[in-house]
């Protein structure tokens, strides 16, 4: 399953229960985390885009993946993006 999140991002729940997010509008940790907020700001970051993105993820029992220091890592790149989802697919 895969899910807009709040015109900011998505989310991904993989057959093995884990989801994962990732974010990159305004407050999220990438490009856009210190733009000014107005009304529609998060639809103009969707149209611009953003090198960098929020990522975290989580299991059915709503237990995060921990990063060592938190659960959510902020400003990766789309290449450990594209990987970080590839390795959460296949957690048994």
């Amino acid at each position: 399953m895969v899910r807009i999140t709040n015109g900011k991002g998505f989310q991904m729940t993989f057959a093995n229960g884990w989801t994962v997010s990732v974010q990159w509008g305004v407050g999220n940790y990438a490009d856009h985390y210190n733009t000014a907020w107005y009304d529609g700001v998060d639809d103009v970051c969707g149209v611009t885009g953003s090198a960098t993105a929020e990522i975290a993820a989580w299991d059915a029992d709503r237990q995060w993946y921990d990063f060592g220091s938190d659960t959510v890592k902020g400003y990766v790149s789309m290449d450990e993006i594209a990987a970080f989802i590839h390795k959460v697919s296949n957690f048994a």
